[in-house]
């Protein structure tokens, strides 16, 4: 049993290292072409629409740009599109394996609803669909020729969305869930609407006929909308990590908040690259939220799971002849962090919200204890409170040898 768990967390190490790969590869090419597109020379004369040159790595670079397609298709031509797509497929894995996978422990909070896990992992994959078809559905409305007013729309409903969701999954997860979202509307954005309209160029190119404009009007729209929306993607994504984010009542309006954040700072280097002024005002309004997002984070303190039922996982390791021994253990190494008022110096709030305080909070947390102080030695970090080896040993006989039969999901 312990070597699948094990094989289980390298599989979920393997698809996070993939994502953030992909991820890396996608943004970076997006906002490399941001700004390309926004510094262009457009004071040149001829087919081109503008010009830049740039140097890198030793060599000079002469870039040219057609506002529909130059007169002849070029025999080389180089698609940025399988940055996006892997970066969706390996986070819709790191989904299944972190979230559905672990539904009791991450995805579904029980002190908010009785939902079952598989009932949560249905309503997961629904929020991915029906939000982009939702979304799509706005572009192709008369709505896409008032763009600002499609952006605030669009920024309302995630807003709801997120306190929608926030009714019954953790505070991770919704967290989570409104960056998957954001992410299949970019990576979508890409897959239906801005490859598939530059495809039709291309074969109009080598039909010989003239494109129609319409298509990289259409394209350029999605391609804007994927420009602001990156940056609270990558907040939301790295939420997880930050319990004072996930874990306030108020979590909700902190993704709110960071949407907004997202946008000031996009416009302030949008303008930059395009060398239409200097809006430093931008930081002034980006800081602003930050701070309003740092008060409602401590205004709403809240750590997770405080009253949340256990799981049957959670029941069988409790009532181990072990579990009495494993809970003197990690309450005198791991409680003073991992308490709900922490008084270990340095330290606010409980590390990723985890509680390790009574009795549930040990059973609830048991696989990470198995993982992060039995297996492993990650806990205590340093190993300041000197754990010995025989107190390690012990948390993995607990958790090795629970009856565990039919539960498969340890």
């Amino acid at each position: 049993m312990w070597d699948l768990i094990l094989l289980w967390e390298w599989l979920a190490l393997a698809a996070r290292w993939l994502h953030v790969i992909t991820a890396i590869a996608w943004i970076g090419s997006s906002f490399y072409f941001i700004a390309l597109d926004l510094g262009l020379n457009r004071n040149i004369s001829g087919p081109a629409d503008g010009e830049e040159w740039q140097v890198h790595g030793g060599g000079f670079y002469h870039i040219q740009k057609y506002l529909v397609a130059p007169e002849r298709m070029p025999e080389h031509l180089t698609w940025f599109k399988w940055e996006s797509y892997a970066t969706w497929l390996s986070g819709f894995a790191l989904l299944m394996i972190v979230y559905w996978a672990g539904g009791e422990l991450y995805l579904v909070d029980q002190s908010k609803t009785d939902m079952d896990v598989y009932e949560a992992m249905v309503l997961s994959a629904a929020v991915l669909i029906g939000g982009w078809l939702a979304y799509n559905s706005l572009c192709n409305s008369p709505l896409a020729n008032r763009p600002s007013l499609l952006m605030l729309i669009l920024f309302v409903l995630l807003v709801v969305l997120g306190w929608g969701l926030n009714q019954v999954f953790t505070g991770r997860a919704m967290m989570l869930h409104l960056g998957a979202l954001t992410a299949t509307l970019m990576s979508a954005n890409v897959f239906f609407i801005i490859i598939p309209n530059q495809k039709i160029v291309v074969a109009d190119l080598k039909a010989g006929h003239t494109p129609d404009p319409k298509y990289g009007k259409i394209a350029k729209l999605r391609s804007t909308h994927n420009n602001y929306l990156t940056l609270p993607v990558l907040f939301l994504m790295l939420s997880n990590h930050y319990p004072l984010v996930f874990a306030s009542q108020y979590n909700w309006l902190i993704a709110a908040l960071v949407f907004l954040m997202g946008v000031s700072i996009r416009h302030y280097f949008n303008t930059l690259h395009a060398r239409a002024g200097n809006p430093r005002w931008t930081w002034a309004v980006t800081v602003a939220l930050f701070l309003m997002a740092v008060f409602l984070s401590v205004a709403g303190r809240e750590t997770e799971g405080d009253d949340s039922a256990l799981s049957e996982t959670a029941k069988i390791l409790m009532n181990t002849a072990q579990f009495e021994d494993v809970q003197d253990i990690v309450i005198a190494n791991c409680s003073m962090c991992h308490a709900r008022e922490p008084f270990y110096d340095g330290i606010a709030t409980a590390p990723k919200g985890v509680l390790l305080e009574t009795t549930e909070d040990v059973a609830r947390n048991g696989r990470a204890i198995y993982l992060q102080a039995g297996v492993t030695q990650a806990m205590p970090p340093s190993n300041l409170t000197y754990m010995e080896t025989g107190a390690r040993a012990a948390i993995r006989a607990w958790y090795t040898n629970a009856d565990l039969a039919g539960l498969g999901r340890l």
